[in-house]
């Protein structure tokens, strides 16, 4: 016996007692119209039809063909993602901390060129303003903001108006641990930006579409999707302290997506990347709390743990890979902290 296997959708049982029900009723109109169908085509309908169906295997799966308009959907779908990216990436900076030897005695040359540098950490950030402020993670930068010899470096890449990558210093202008948050400005005078589009936080949607764009393990401008898989959620800070109201994400946030927007479908910006959960030496923290997840098999009972990962290279212990449980600090906290941090470099507490 020969088998063919065919590719696509198979159909439901309901759809084939439909085609059952609609075969037997256009049989039934043959047969009424006698004046039209002699005794001899009436048997051979009759053999024709019942060899259909009982040949008929309504597990046989049938070929798939997407409708025109399920074609046009999709390729709308694709285009409004292409679009999305291209409008929103010129707005996402990358952000690297160097190290720089005793015998470096020209930033700017190193600016230029950092191939021959010692790169202590990547992470990305976003314009705030068409002055050179840039929104990154406390974590991202932290390095550089206890740094005391005067050898660190924070190098800035970004691009202008008209598509031309720049690099240059930043400058930290104010920091925010307990909320994960620091402002770089760089010196672009004459340089013309594009800031990105700030959206709210306030009426999010557990399901809703949501993107990410950064600067994983170094790779530039690297757009992921996925949903808003949870609100409210509360993650440890750098400096110990909870943060309450984080999104979740399943869109992939890797080592060195940390600062970077997560966007909505308008490209709005709705949080800011900043931790994933990574399994690290059977430990779980969540919240300043160990939590022990109990796998059963059998008689046997395995203990996991997992470890909260800031996604930055050398900012934690995780491996900084994500596990598709990802957070993101909400862009309304974010809105509330980021003025006081311009203006004294410090966040303002009511």
């Amino acid at each position: 016996m020969v088998a063919i296997q065919g590719c696509g959708h198979r159909p439901p049982s309901s759809t084939f007692h439909e085609i059952v029900t609609n075969s037997r009723l256009h049989f039934d109109t043959l047969l009424s119209n006698t004046s039209r169908y002699s005794r001899r085509n009436t048997i051979f309908l009759t053999a024709s039809l019942s060899t259909v169906l009982l040949n008929f295997n309504s597990t046989f799966p049938l070929p798939f063909f997407p409708s025109a308009a399920a074609r046009e959907f999709d390729e709308d779908e694709e285009f409004r993602v292409i679009r999305l990216f291209q409008e929103t990436s010129p707005s996402v900076v990358f952000i690297k901390l160097l190290k720089l030897s005793n015998s470096d005695n020209s930033r700017a040359a190193l600016l230029s060129d950092d191939s021959d540098a010692k790169v202590e950490g990547t992470g990305t950030g976003f314009i705030w303003d068409k002055t050179g402020h840039i929104v990154t993670n406390y974590h991202v930068v932290a390095n550089l903001a206890s740094d005391t010899s005067g050898l660190q470096c924070c190098k800035v890449t970004l691009v202008d108006n008209e598509g031309k990558k720049i690099s240059a210093e930043g400058k930290i202008v104010g920091l925010d641990p307990s909320y994960d948050l620091a402002v770089l400005k760089v010196n672009i005078e004459g340089v013309k930006i594009k800031p990105a589009a700030l959206g709210t936080s306030r009426q999010l949607r557990v399901g809703q579409t949501c993107f990410a764009i950064g600067n994983p393990y170094g790779y530039e401008n690297t757009l992921t999707t996925g949903v808003v898989s949870g609100l409210g959620r509360e993650i440890p800070s750098p400096n110990g302290q909870a943060i309450r109201g984080a999104i979740q994400t399943d869109a992939a946030i890797n080592a060195g997506n940390s600062g970077g927007p997560l966007t909505d479908s308008y490209g709005h910006v709705i949080g800011v990347n900043t931790a994933t959960f990574t399994r690290k030496d059977r430990v779980l923290r969540l919240s300043f709390h160990d939590v022990i997840l109990f796998q059963c098999f059998g008689p046997l009972v395995a203990l996991t743990k997992f470890t909260v990962s800031y996604c930055s290279p050398l900012a934690s212990a995780g491996s900084g890979m994500s596990s598709g449980i990802n957070f993101a600090i909400p862009i309304d906290t974010v809105v509330k902290t980021v003025p006081a941090l311009i203006v004294y470099g410090t966040a303002y507490r009511d």
